[in-house]
C-alpha cells in the first residue's frame, strides 16, 4: 500500500500528538502543524523516536492569524507533492478566564477564528493538492458540544463566555463541513466531522476548570478511522459521534443558516474560491 501523507492541525499536544503518532506508527508520512517552534521540533522528534521508518516534516503558524494560514498553505503546495487527509484539529477551547473576550489578529472572536475560520480557509487554499491526489480526505474535529449561532451577534460581543462560544464555533465547523461537502461531491474529496470522545484528558479540558473524563486514546481511534478506513473512502458531508454516524445540532441542518455562515465566512476570509 502507498504511504499517505497526512496533514494535522494542532499536532504539538492532546489528541493532534496522539493522531500523530498513530500514524506514523502505521508507516504514514506525517505533516505536523503546531504555533511554538520548540514544541514542534520536540514533538517532531518524538514521532521520530518512535517510528524511525515514518516521514515527519513540520509547518509553524499561529491560526490565530489568517494571513498565517494561507502563508502555511502555500508553503505546504510549494514543499509537497500530494496530500491525502487533512486533519483539521487544532482548537481553542474555553479558556483558564472563560468570561475574558479575546480577538484574533483580525479582530474576529478568537474561537470561531481558531476553531471555525481558520480550519475552513487553510482547507479551501489546499484543495488544489487535495483534489490533484484524490481519493483525500478532510477530517474536522469538532464536538458534541454545540450551540445556536446567532447571527446578529457571531462574535459574541454581548454575554460572552468561552465555553458557548467555543460550542458555537464547532457548529459553525460542522455546518461549513456539510457545505464543503456538497460542493466537492464529485471531485474524490470527502468532507466528515466528528465527535472524538467525551471530556478528553487534553490542557483545554483541565483550563477550563473540567475533570477528564477519557484518555486521548479514546478520541484518537475514531479520528484515525475517519482518515484511513477504506471502507469510509466515498462517505462524506457527515457527523460521527466517535464511531456512530449520528445527527449534529438542528442548526446544521438548516438550509437558510448554513447559507448565511457561509457568506460571512466567506467574506471574513477574503472570498477564496475552489480550484478547478
Amino acid at each position: 500500500m502507498k504511504r499517505r501523507t497526512i496533514l494535522i492541525t494542532g499536532a504539538t499536544q492532546g489528541l493532534g500528538r496522539g493522531i500523530a503518532l498513530d500514524l506514523a506508527a502505521r508507516g504514514e508520512t506525517v505533516l505536523l502543524h503546531g504555533r511554538d517552534r520548540t514544541r514542534l521540533d520536540a514533538v517532531a522528534d518524538e514521532v521520530r523516536a518512535t517510528a524511525p521508518e515514518a516521514a515527519v516534516r513540520t509547518y509553524l503558524a499561529d491560526l490565530a492569524d489568517l494571513e498565517h494560514v494561507h502563508a502555511m498553505a502555500a508553503q505546504v503546495r510549494a514543499a509537497e507533492s500530494r496530500l491525502d487527509a487533512l486533519v483539521n484539529n487544532a482548537v481553542a477551547g474555553g479558556g483558564s478566564e472563560p468570561l475574558q473576550r479575546e480577538l484574533s489578529r483580525q479582530g474576529h472572536e478568537l474561537r470561531f477564528a481558531v476553531n471555525h475560520l481558520a480550519p475552513y480557509a487553510l482547507t479551501r487554499a489546499l484543495l488544489p493538492l487535495l483534489i490533484t491526489s484524490a481519493p483525500a480526505r478532510v477530517v474536522n474535529v469538532a464536538s458534541i458540544g454545540q450551540d445556536t449561532i446567532d447571527f446578529d451577534d457571531v462574535m459574541l460581543e454581548r454575554g460572552y463566555e468561552g465555553l458557548r462560544a467555543y460550542c458555537r464555533s464547532k457548529l459553525a465547523m460542522i455546518m461549513a463541513s456539510f457545505e464543503l461537502a456538497a460542493e466537492l461531491d464529485g471531485t474524490g474529496v470527502t468532507v466528515n466531522a466528528l465527535h472524538p470522545a467525551h471530556l478528553m484528558d487534553t490542557n483545554g479540558v483541565r483550563q477550563y476548570g473540567l475533570t477528564p473524563a477519557t484518555s486521548i486514546d479514546e478520541g484518537v481511534r475514531p479520528t484515525v478511522r475517519l482518515i484511513t478506513d477504506p471502507d469510509l473512502e466515498t462517505t462524506t458531508g457527515r457527523y460521527f459521534d466517535q464511531f456512530t454516524d449520528a445527527s449534529a445540532h438542528d442548526q446544521a441542518y438548516d438550509n437558510e443558516a448554513r447559507q448565511r455562515l457561509m457568506e460571512l465566512t466567506h467574506d471574513l476570509i477574503g472570498q477564496l474560491e475552489v480550484a478547478s
